[in-house]
């Protein structure tokens, strides 16, 4: 009988719980832990991490790390537990001073992705620190052979590790696999597949649309397709931090809420801290779950995967995630952003020039 992609789900947005579910899945590996991600902190919480991966490595299991060194500048004194036992440390693309210093330098690795054993998977838009552990994220576990597929990618991301100019077709761009869609994402100005993924979505949604995001920039097109979208009587809702950790990116997000408002598209801002989660869900039919977010620069720059589907325990566990999260916002105040300060009034103005680099 042939085995189910996926035949386990389990879903996190607390922290301390996904992670001590990680620690505890790496804790039973018994062959293979890869683990991709943008910030690996060099602090208590990585240390947790690196200590029992140090560990594991002893134990004879094949420890491999592909780290960004944007987001986590490298240091290989912190993982000498891991690289002393025959584990391996990378360090995607380290940063290089070019005449297109910004453009060439932004091209990171921004995934998050764990796989062990060819059967759990974990994805989604948490890094592994300590400053975030108060933060609402949204992780994924999945158990079944769609680890299969994952550890492929993550290979792949491996290999090209240091390059900076690669075949961008060397490998499958969207992996389609009984009934999911792995949508990986590359830089590019004009083949952005996360952005037309969400595209095609928005377009094709009858009922509701849901998204979650820290850092919401949508370009022209996905503001045109949103707006339409709402024309045609389907309830859009956008749920983003009312503070993000990156405070001038709000200035330029604020910029556009008032273009949203007046298209019916619905804003809420989560209150108690920050929201870290990305997710978009489609008629409460479809999900797209993962690392990138709403905004060009993960759309232009970045390295994203995202996993799109239709799996109904995903779905069920989404929309739980994601009253929770309504339960807790507040919804966006126009008469107050219309008599919002002049200095966030041209900041708004002022940043956009620069907004593919949010």
């Amino acid at each position: 009988m042939e085995k189910p992609p996926v035949d386990n789900v389990s879903l996190y947005d607390q922290p301390e719980f996904f992670y001590q579910a990680m620690l505890d899945d790496i804790a039973a590996a018994k062959q293979y832990i890869y683990l991709e991600i943008y910030k690996f902190g060099y602090d208590s919480n990585g240390m947790r991490f690196r200590d029992l991966l140090a560990l594991k490595s002893a134990e004879g299991v094949q420890v491999k790390l592909l780290l960004d060194s944007w987001g986590t500048p490298p240091n290989p004194v912190f993982f000498e537990g891991i690289t002393s036992t025959g584990g391996e440390v990378r360090y995607f693309k380290k940063i290089r001073f070019f005449i297109d210093f910004f453009t060439k330098n932004h091209r990171r690795n921004h995934r998050k992705l764990l796989i062990i054993d060819d059967r759990i998977t974990y994805l989604g838009s948490a890094n592994i620190t300590a400053y975030s552990m108060q933060w609402r994220e949204l992780m994924l576990r999945l158990e079944g052979t769609i680890s299969l597929l994952f550890k492929k990618s993550f290979l792949e991301s491996y290999k090209i590790f240091k390059k900076y100019i690669f075949n961008k077709f060397a490998y499958k761009r969207t992996i389609h696999y009984k009934g999911f869609e792995i949508v990986q994402d590359l830089p590019s100005i004009y083949r952005q597949q996360v952005k037309k993924r969400y595209e095609i979505l928005i377009k094709k949604a009858r009922n509701e649309i849901v998204i979650e995001s820290p850092y919401f920039i949508p370009g022209f097109k996905l503001r045109r397709n949103m707006m339409l979208a709402a024309r045609r009587g389907v309830k859009i809702h956008v749920i983003m931090p009312l503070h993000s950790d990156v405070r001038i990116v709000d200035y330029l997000r604020d910029k556009y809420l008032g273009f949203y408002y007046n298209n019916n598209i619905n804003i809420h801002y989560y209150k108690p801290g920050n929201l870290h989660a990305k997710c978009m869900l489609v008629d409460n039919e479809i999900f797209a779950i993962g690392s990138a977010n709403f905004d060009y620069r993960s759309f232009r720059y970045l390295h994203e995967i995202m996993l799109v589907g239709s799996h109904q325990p995903v779905i069920r566990l989404l929309r739980t995630h994601i009253d929770e999260t309504l339960a807790s916002c507040i919804d966006f105040d126009y008469e107050a952003w219309k008599h919002r300060s002049s200095l966030k009034k041209i900041m708004g103005w002022l940043l956009i020039p620069f907004r593919h680099l949010f």
